[in-house]
This record gives C-alpha cells, sequence and structure tokens, in this order.
C-alpha cells in the first residue's frame, strides 16, 4: 500500500464516545516511551504528523487516523507512565478497555515493546487484554537499532516468554531510525485491509 493521504479525523478523550467507523481500524498499543508515534509517522512517511515528545506518557486520547480514506490507524494511549496519578492510569486502562471491546471494525492490534527490556507488568496485561477480546497482537519490538545482532534472537525469545505469547506470534524487529521493519509491518496491514474488503464484500 502507498500511503497518499493522512488525516487526523477523530480524537477521542476519557469522556468521548468512540466513532462507529466503517472502514478496517489498525491499533497500535505500547508503553509510554516505546516510539509508538514514532513508528505510526514512519509507516505513513511524515516525519512529525503523530505527535513524538521527550515527555512520555503525552498521548493521552485515542487518535484515528484516516489513511487514504481506506483505513484507519488507531494511537491508543500510551501506559505505564510513571507520573500520572493512579486516577488517570485507571482511566486510560479504561479507555483502552472499552476500545478493544466496542469497535465493530478494529481487525489488527500492534503492541509494542522496546527490544532492550523485558516486557514489564503493563504490557502482559495489555497482551491479555488483546487475547481476551479475540485478538491475536503482532508483537513490534522496537529501537531494535540499540542492540547488537548479535543479541537479537535471545531478546526476541525473551520477549515471546514473557508475555506467553500463542504460537506463531510474530515479533518484529523495528527501528524508526533505519525503518527496518516497516515493510514487514505494512504487509501484515496489507493483509488485514485485504480481509476486511473480502468481509465486506460477501455482506
Amino acid at each position: 500500500m502507498k500511503i497518499k493521504s493522512v488525516n487526523l479525523e477523530t480524537v477521542c478523550g476519557i469522556t468521548s464516545v468512540l466513532p462507529e467507523n466503517d472502514k478496517v481500524e489498525i491499533a497500535f498499543a505500547g508503553r509510554s516511551n516505546v516510539g509508538k508515534s514514532s513508528l505510526i509517522n514512519a509507516l505513513m512517511n511524515r516525519k512529525a504528523y503523530a505527535r513524538t515528545s521527550s515527555q512520555p506518557g503525552k498521548t493521552q486520547t485515542i487518535n484515528f487516523y484516516n489513511i487514504n480514506e481506506a483505513l484507519y490507524f488507531v494511537d491508543l494511549p500510551g501506559y505505564g507512565f510513571a507520573k500520572v496519578s493512579k486516577e488517570t492510569v485507571a482511566k486510560w486502562g479504561k479507555m483502552i478497555d472499552n476500545y478493544l471491546e466496542n469497535s465493530k471494525v478494529l481487525r489488527l492490534v500492534f503492541l509494542l515493546v522496546d527490544i532492550r527490556h523485558k516486557p514489564n507488568s503493563n504490557d502482559i496485561q495489555m497482551y491479555d487484554w488483546c487475547i481476551e477480546y479475540g485478538f491475536n497482537p503482532v508483537i513490534v519490538a522496537t529501537k531494535e537499532d540499540k542492540v547488537k545482532r548479535s543479541q537479537k534472537a535471545k531478546l526476541i525469545k525473551d520477549i515471546k516468554q514473557t508475555l506467553n505469547v500463542v504460537e506463531g506470534t510474530p515479533v518484529i524487529p523495528f527501528s524508526s531510525l533505519t525503518k527496518n521493519g516497516r515493510d514487514e509491518i505494512m504487509e501484515y496491514i496489507d493483509l488485514v485491509c485485504e480481509r476486511f474488503n473480502d468481509e465486506k464484500n460477501q455482506e
């Protein structure tokens, strides 16, 4: 897929009603500072459309990016940031939970983890939520340019074991610096879009 147009169409806060979209949604989840905005920008071929910040926890809304008038990239709030109140953390959790449970057109979740560290309890909870609602997330191991090539296989194995992933779950190493992994991620997105369009044609 060649991305020709991008539009931040809907921003949902804690009290917002989720939009009833008729195009397929692809969601991106991950803890604060994992590089979620950088990944979305790399996929969209935009330098700074999704807001990146040196201040973790900046994304406090669910942002719906209309791509090519054909699908949505859905940027979920970053979780696990220590400097916000427990009340705020609980509200973000409810927002994400509500979205996973109620979106009628969500078909794929990318769960981002930092390749340098084992997934923490928040990552495990996010993975378990996805499974609970019927999604088998594709794991994106970000910041892969920051580790030695010889370390990658072991780090990916650690990620799979810590999350206790479903057998066959892909883990894609990704670097926003080199764009390594971008094409593989786009292949999954293309496949999901094709399947969704086939579903609609059969209705």
